[in-house]
């Protein structure tokens, strides 16, 4: 929910500058149809656009409060799920909370406690928190990254917001492609916290708190995963799992506004709405519980199955929520549908972006938004509780690299000579993989196939979570909805990464989770098969997608042209569009997959005039 901007400048009088503040603010007003509010004084500003998903829309304005020492004021996106628990902290510490703003609770605690008071706060945010007293900014984001938040340093200070549209709205900023970044771009599975593909532009990392002051700028962790020994049973480890995960989607429904739910009739999502129907029925009887699905119009003719997708959700998901009594409905998408929502899901997200994968998801989102406000998902499921193939397969998890790579062609196997000079991408990948390897936290005297487990894990936490998350947050707010992600609970994951391997797997894919699960979801959704969010197989889209590859790599003004060695990446295109690249691509999808993110990096640069070196 809503969005944030900020301008930090610590030699100018930003108030002669408000216009451009303000003009930043309205680059967020798809986040936050709502409300909108702007502060400016002589060197901060923060704008702030507001989406109601309560009863109330005072929760969710920004904060500014008045010392005799100077002026506190703060904004956030997000939900804190234990703003109770917390405005009681604040009042027994001997603090004041004068309104329902939930940022006014951020500043409170943040006088209280300084800047680990972040560590007392749960939920999906990211928060600007401006201490005029002591002239500094902090900019806070979750401990999984549900929600964003950019920023782009200068010498003289710093530009913020939600989305990299506002600090691009901002003419301090210039977009200009970091070519050594090129290699995340073309998989963006490869992504390190807090990196993005333009110069001078970063995210604040997953549980870190950015703190900038006119003499120094540090980013600090106030979270991280913790190692232990696990001793229960693996009922008693299975009931855990059920009151931390319904404890989580407890918390994370709504009041006052209607509440949906992703629906795929896999166990994650099934899981996900059955506590949701119960939890909702608690509180009021007759409540009920809007599902949704997405299915593609070339699915009778095209569909194939693969080892990631074995089957079409659509009849799945039906069959769930007929057992859960949900109000369901199915988005059937066509290829045209997709094309003509590409340019929205690329303006969602200022950035490269997936193509059919976005869009699809783009579309569902667009029709969820028309019936509810808030809606769950069971999202992040696979990263927490090991549902991939990669998990099951010795021969790649003992491979020292990423497991869900694979082998075979890439786009960065077409960077030109003058480029591989800079970037060795081959290198860069084993560079990121050790980088992350190093972080994993350790448990002492752990065996070797259980701490290779412990590094899989932390590495599908790493980019692949990202990924996902990115493209949920962005092509849901893109429609004004928020989606929550209960399986990102902190609490969960804490728990559930210290459950051995043996556990986690006893029974198959998601073993556990289906134990903990299994007398909620019908039987037919307890013995599917995993199957991963869909997308379109037609080869009409894989035409399009192979037809923009071609017309990239044979124009000589193209803007990508001293980007790629062109004899190269036309191989490459030919050999897919005679199908003579048989294996299945990571992610289940097609060789014709392999071309989106050149597609995307070549509109993204047009469109966004991002310079090239």
């Amino acid at each position: 929910m809503s969005g944030l901007v900020g301008w930090i400048d610590f030699r100018r009088d930003l108030g002669v500058s408000s216009d451009i503040l303000h003009t930043m603010t309205e680059t967020m007003q798809h986040r936050g149809p709502d409300t909108k509010d702007v502060w400016v004084s002589q060197h901060a500003g923060i704008g702030h656009r507001g989406l109601t998903t309560s009863h109330s829309t005072e929760h969710a304005r920004p904060t500014r409060i008045e010392t005799d020492a100077g002026t506190f004021a703060a904004a956030h996106i997000g939900e804190l799920y234990n703003a109770p628990e917390l405005r009681r902290d604040i009042e027994a510490a001997g603090g004041a909370v004068r309104t329902a703003r939930t940022s006014e609770l951020l500043v409170r605690a943040y006088e209280l406690w300084g800047r680990d008071f972040v560590t007392r706060v749960d939920g999906a945010f990211a928060f600007a928190l401006w201490d005029g007293p002591h002239r500094r900014v902090l900019l806070g984001r979750d401990r999984l990254g549900i929600k964003p938040l950019y920023y782009a340093p200068y010498p003289d200070g710093l530009l913020f917001a939600s989305e990299p549209k506002g600090i691009m709205a901002n003419p301090r900023f210039t977009a200009r492609l970091d070519v050594h970044k090129l290699p995340l771009v073309l998989q963006p599975r490869l992504a390190l916290p807090g990196e993005t593909p333009l110069v001078g532009l970063h995210e604040v990392r997953p549980g870190h708190v950015l703190e900038c002051s006119e003499t120094s700028r540090h980013e600090y962790r106030y979270w991280q995963l913790t190692s232990r020994p696990h001793h229960d049973t693996f009922e008693q480890t299975a009931q855990r799992v059920r009151e931390l995960l319904g404890d989580a989607v407890g918390s994370q429904l709504a009041t006052g506004v209607p509440m949906g739910a992703m629906l795929s009739g896999g166990v994650d999502s099934t899981s996900v709405a059955a506590l949701a129907v119960r939890a909702l029925r608690e509180r009021e009887p007759d409540a009920a519980l809007d599902t949704f699905c997405v299915q593609f119009e070339s699915d009778p003719a095209h569909f194939v199955s693969t080892e990631l997708r074995p089957d079409v959700d659509a009849p799945y998901a039906a069959l769930a929520a007929t057992y859960l009594d949900t109000r369901h409905r199915t988005l059937t998408a066509s290829v045209e549908d997709l094309l003509d929502a590409v340019p929205a899901t690329r303006s969602a997200r200022d950035l490269p972006g997936w193509g059919q994968f976005d869009a699809s998801m783009y579309l569902l989102f667009q029709q969820m938004r028309r019936h509810c406000t808030v809606a769950l998902t069971g999202e992040a499921a696979d990263e927490v509780f090991g549902g991939y193939p990669y998990f099951f397969k010795t021969e790649l998890l003992q491979r020292p690299q990423f497991p869900w790579l694979f082998d075979g062609p890439k786009l960065s196997d077409c960077l030109s000579p003058e480029l591989t000079a800079l970037i060795d991408p081959q290198e860069d990948e084993r560079a990121r993989y050790a980088q992350l390897i190093r972080s994993v936290p350790r448990l002492a005297g752990e065996d070797a196939a259980d701490a290779r487990i412990r590094e899989v894990f932390f590495l599908g936490l790493s980019g692949p979570l990202s990924v996902i998350l990115d493209r949920k947050e962005r092509m849901s707010m893109a429609n004004g909805l928020d989606v929550r992600v209960p399986f990102c609970d902190h609490r969960l994951l804490e728990y559930v990464w210290n459950v051995p391997w043996s556990l986690k797997s006893r029974g198959g894919v998601k073993g556990l989770l289906k134990a903990a699960m299994g007398e909620l979801l019908p039987p037919e959704t307890v013995h599917r098969k995993k199957s991963a969010y869909p997308h379109v197989q037609s080869p009409r889209y894989d035409e399009g997608i192979i037809r923009e590859a071609s017309r990239v790599v044979t124009d000589k003004d193209s803007v990508l042209a001293p980007l790629f060695d062109a004899a190269r990446l036309d191989d490459l295109i030919q050999r897919i569009g005679a199908n003579r690249i048989s294996a299945e691509l990571p992610g289940g999808s097609n060789p014709a997959a392999l071309l989106i993110q050149l597609v995307e990096l070549d509109r993204w640069v047009t469109d966004y005039q991002v310079s090239l070196p």
